[in-house]
C-alpha cells in the first residue's frame, strides 16, 4: 500500500494471523525493557503470533468517517540492546485493526482526551480498545478511587485553602497531591506547623484556581506503597511493594523505590473485591490499584507498570494473562 494512502487495507493482507493488534505507547527506541510492562504484553502478542502494530499517539488522525494512523508493523525480542524492529510506515484504518492498546503515559491533557475520542470511534467499528476510551476520561486515577471510600483514609479535594488548612490542622500529617500527576511527582507531606505550607498550598492549588487532593498520611508508606495488577477485575495474586528510598515519602520507582514483590493480604483481596467487579463493568480490562497499609490510595488506568518486576520475582507470565483474556474477549 502506498505510505500516503487512505486506501482502506484489506483484512486479507493479515489473514494468516489470529488478531491484528495496535499499540499507542511513548517511543519505543526510549522505554527500559526491564521495566516496561507495554514490552511485557508485546512479547506475549508475539508469541501468540498476533500481528503487531506500533502507533504514536500524534500520528492518528481522522479523514471523514474514518480513523486512520502512520504505523509499522513491529517485532520485538527480549534483548537489552536490540529489542525491536519495524517495518516500513503505512497507512491502516483503525478499524481494520481487531485490539487496540492504548498505552501512552500521562501527561493526562486535551491531546489525550482527544486521542480517546477517536479511539471511541474506532471502538463502534468493533476494534476492541483496551482500557475503553470513556472509561478513560471518567477515571482520573486521583479521583477514581474515592468511588470506594470504605477502602480509603480521610480525604479532601479541594481548592480552597481554608478547607485545606482544617483538613491538616484535624489529621496533623498530611500528603498533598495534584489530580493530573503520575510516578509521585508534586507530592508534598505537610503538618500544621510546615513553614513553607502557605506557599506549598498557593503553589499546588495556583492561588485557589487548580483543585487538588489531600489525604491522611499512611505511616505504612515504610511498607512499600503496593501496586496490586487487575485483568479484567481479577486480581494478580502478588503485590509488588514500592519501599521509599531513605529520606523519601514517595514509594513510586520514578522517585527511586525499590520494588519487592509479596503475597496480596486478606485485606488487599478484600479491597480487590470492592474495586474489581467495577473497574469489569467500565471495560478497564488492565488496572493497577495503590494500596498503603490498608488504604485504596489510586486507581492507575492509563498505564500501569510493574507486569516484568512481578514476572521475575515469582516466575509469573501477566502479559500473557492479559492477552488470553482478550483472546477470551474477542470470542
Amino acid at each position: 500500500m502506498p505510505r500516503n494512502s487512505l486506501q482502506k487495507p484489506g483484512r486479507q493482507l493479515m489473514a494468516t494471523h489470529n488478531i491484528k493488534l495496535g499499540i499507542i505507547m511513548d517511543p519505543i527506541e526510549s522505554i527500559n525493557i526491564k521495566k516496561d510492562s507495554s514490552f511485557a504484553m508485546l512479547l506475549a502478542a508475539q508469541r501468540k503470533n498476533w500481528q503487531i502494530f506500533y502507533i504514536k499517539q500524534s500520528e492518528i488522525f481522522q479523514q471523514d468517517k474514518h480513523v486512520f494512523a502512520n504505523s509499522q508493523a513491529l517485532q520485538v525480542k527480549d534483548h537489552q540492546q536490540n529489542w525491536f524492529t519495524t517495518d516500513q510506515t503505512q497507512v491502516i484504518n483503525l478499524a481494520d485493526l481487531d485490539v487496540i492498546l492504548m498505552r501512552k503515559d500521562p501527561p493526562f491533557d486535551m491531546e489525550y482526551i482527544y486521542t480517546t475520542y477517536l479511539l471511541e470511534h474506532v471502538e463502534k467499528s468493533g476494534t476492541l480498545v483496551i482500557n475503553k476510551p470513556a472509561s478513560l476520561r471518567d477515571a482520573n486515577e486521583k479521583l477514581f478511587a474515592t468511588q470506594f471510600p470504605q477502602c480509603c483514609t480521610s480525604t479532601l479535594v479541594t481548592r480552597h485553602p481554608g478547607k485545606l488548612r482544617d483538613f491538616i490542622n484535624e489529621h496533623k500529617d498530611v500528603i498533598l497531591k495534584p489530580l493530573d500527576g503520575m510516578g509521585g511527582e508534586s507530592i508534598f507531606r505537610v503538618t500544621p506547623k510546615d513553614p513553607n505550607l502557605s506557599v506549598i498550598i498557593e503553589t499546588m492549588t495556583r492561588h485557589n484556581s487548580k483543585t487538588i487532593m489531600a489525604q491522611k498520611y499512611i505511616p505504612e508508606i515504610t511498607d512499600g506503597d503496593k501496586r496490586i495488577l487487575l485483568i479484567n477485575g481479577e486480581a494478580v495474586p502478588y503485590s509488588l511493594a514500592r519501599i521509599p528510598a531513605e529520606g523519601e515519602t514517595r514509594g513510586n520507582l520514578a522517585a527511586g523505590g525499590q520494588g519487592v514483590g509479596m503475597p496480596l493480604t486478606d485485606r488487599e483481596k478484600w479491597i480487590c473485591q470492592q474495586v474489581g467487579p467495577r473497574l469489569k463493568e467500565m471495560g478497564l480490562i488492565f488496572v493497577g490499584i495503590d494500596v498503603i497499609g490498608d488504604y485504596l490510595t489510586e486507581i492507575n488506568v492509563t498505564s500501569p507498570t510493574c507486569i516484568r518486576e512481578l514476572d521475575s520475582q515469582f516466575n509469573l507470565d501477566i502479559g500473557m494473562q492479559l492477552m488470553d483474556c482478550i483472546e477470551s474477549l474477542r470470542s
